[in-house]
């Protein structure tokens, strides 16, 4: 069976010898050396690109040990070079915080300065003469650019390091509030809103990656749970103070507030960041345990060999000399070592769209953010006209029951995630399977489906506003737990293509977020609250559950296999 025809699309026009890659018979790699010619030095040559497996990259497909039976202190996955204090996973604790809660920061002033105008959108299409269509174009088209851009910036986070494309971005970030802050018309308003969706986009899929990059297996759940928090924090957040500063001042004010604390990250960026990319190959040695060789740009190799507690037997043995701030302060850091261009860094991930846990992930991610940005594009609009008539400050309140709702979202998604897989992992002897995670997308699929269509009811029949609150709420505990969950798994799933596969994931969700939002005002306007909202609860809980009925029983199963399909360039 050939690989293109488990996928829509064909890569034999830019990989001519794919379409007769066989999924299980892989051919052993063979040597590119060749004998010179006589009177000819030999040189070294350049190793040939080739469609690989995840088997040969992460031989465990993400099914790991992570507790011993001699020991309560789950097992460090991955290893951690014992002999490199420059990999990121044996950072000091503050350091990882920092470098942490930065990147957390960066994405939830993204989503603050932007979305946190949805509170002045009615002020604003008064200011401007711009009817509400023509309005929600300040975070529609944001919303695109958001996922598309994702495409953009996560390649030259690959090829040339994490931290150039944070430092740049986030200045850029900074910049574009300052022109929002100056805007005299509303095309300057919303070309700035765009390019800071721009500088904003690398932050989504690198946020998830920095995760992997300097937390362990088994923190990765309530990191996860905390990055999204900060992530959708900013939609909440945002039009909460917006409120109360378009009331006291103006919605420019709101943009000021934005770029003096993006300004402030930047500087701690600028300072306090080193770059977390790091060469890790983890294969399994004796007792499926691993067995991990670490190498830096620049630096000697170190291999470590363990039974998976840190500090067992170490061979190889050059240690590595720890960076100075200086050099971390350093925005090179090296380009891979083999000849991947950049160009195959922008096709690479594309093959990904066949892992069956990357379609489960962006699908649920974009349901989750479609039904809680409709609620941010509409209520302004709901609760600002008659027969609410409420202030812009009082309109803002709503975001209190979305925050809560985003909490209570990623303590699920996260905290609670890695309760109950550390249990699961020790009932079965120690073993954890990513599939373990997915159990707990019972609470959204139905909490957020109830919440949905309490919203649309609440409105179209002028209930009593606690009913849109509670409503918000509900449909906002969505936005944080499944992208916590099903990002999570993708991760432990295919660990050394993260990045990229966390990039389809992000970008694939804004893109149909997009497409799904353009038309949310002429839909409601068309058939009203209700159907609108009861039919978009419906999408929203077919898609979670069959990916639960799918993935629960078979992940495992599809995961060993698809570890051998040869999709990875």
């Amino acid at each position: 069976m050939s690989f293109y025809a488990f996928t829509p699309f064909s890569f034999s026009a830019i990989f001519p010898n794919s379409a007769n890659i066989s999924f299980h018979t892989l051919p052993k790699p063979t040597s590119t050396r060749t004998q010179p010619a006589p009177g000819r030095t030999m040189s070294t040559p350049r190793k040939q690109h080739t469609f690989t497996t995840l088997h040969s990259l992460y031989a465990t497909s993400g099914t790991v040990t992570i507790h011993s039976s001699s020991s309560d202190s789950p097992i460090l996955v991955p290893t951690p070079s014992p002999l490199d204090p420059n990999d990121p996973l044996s950072w000091p604790r503050q350091k990882k915080r920092t470098a942490f809660l930065s990147i957390c920061t960066f994405t939830f002033l993204t989503n603050f300065g932007i979305g946190g105008l949805t509170s002045a959108f009615y002020l604003i299409s008064l200011e401007f003469e711009k009817s509400l269509p023509e309005t929600s174009a300040l975070l529609l088209w944001p919303i695109l650019v958001l996922g598309l851009f994702n495409f953009f910036w996560v390649p030259l986070a690959n090829y040339f390091g994490k931290r150039p494309v944070f430092v740049l971005s986030c200045g850029l970030l900074f910049a574009s509030y300052i022109w929002g802050a100056l805007a005299k018309s509303f095309e300057s308003l919303l070309w700035s809103n765009i390019v800071a969706a721009f500088a904003g986009s690398s932050t989504e899929a690198l946020g998830a990656a920095m995760v992997n990059d300097l937390f362990f297996v088994h923190e990765r759940g309530g990191k996860m749970g905390v990055y999204m928090n900060f992530i959708s924090g900013g939609n909440t957040v945002g039009p909460l103070v917006c409120g109360f500063v378009v009331t006291g001042l103006s919605w420019r004010w709101h943009k000021w507030i934005a770029a003096m604390l993006t300004g402030i990250n930047f500087v701690t960026v600028v300072l306090m960041v080193p770059e977390t990319r790091y060469h890790r190959v983890e294969v399994t040695g004796e007792g499926g345990q691993q067995v991990s060789e670490s190498e830096d740009n620049g630096q000697e190799k170190g291999k470590v060999r363990g039974d998976g507690e840190q500090g067992q037997q170490r061979e190889g043995i050059v240690a590595v000399p720890k960076k100075s701030w200086v050099q971390e302060l350093s925005l090179w850091s090296g380009t891979p070592k083999d000849d991947t261009s950049l160009w195959k860094m922008f096709l690479r991930p594309l093959p990904m769209f066949a892992y069956p846990c990357v379609i489960y992930s962006f699908l649920g991610y974009a349901v989750s953010l479609v039904l809680t940005v409709a609620v941010n594009i509409l209520n302004s609009f709901v609760l600002q006209a008659p027969p609410y008539s409420w202030s812009p400050t009082v309109n803002g309140l709503i975001n209190i029951p979305g925050f809560i709702g985003n909490l209570l979202g990623s303590f699920a998604g996260g905290w609670l995630v890695d309760k109950f897989c550390d249990w699961r992992s020790r009932k079965n002897n120690g073993v954890f399977e990513p599939e373990n995670r997915l159990y707990l997308c019972i609470l959204p699929l139905l909490i957020t489906g109830a919440g949905c269509v309490l919203f649309g009811y609440g409105v179209e029949r002028t209930l009593h506003w606690t009913s849109l609150f509670f409503g918000y709420g509900m449909v906002s505990f969505a936005l944080t737990a499944v992208p916590t969950i099903t990002m999570a798994y993708v991760s432990d799933s295919l660990l050394p293509v993260n990045s990229d596969a966390l990039m389809l994931v992000n970008g694939s969700k804004n893109i149909v977020a997009f497409g799904f939002l353009y038309g949310i005002v002429p839909w409601v306007e068309k058939v009203g609250y209700v159907e609108c909202f009861g039919t978009q609860a419906g999408i929203y809980a077919a898609i979670i559950a069959m990916g639960m009925a799918v993935l629960i029983p078979f992940g495992a199963r599809i995961r060993h296999a698809q570890a051998k399909w040869r999709i990875i360039l």
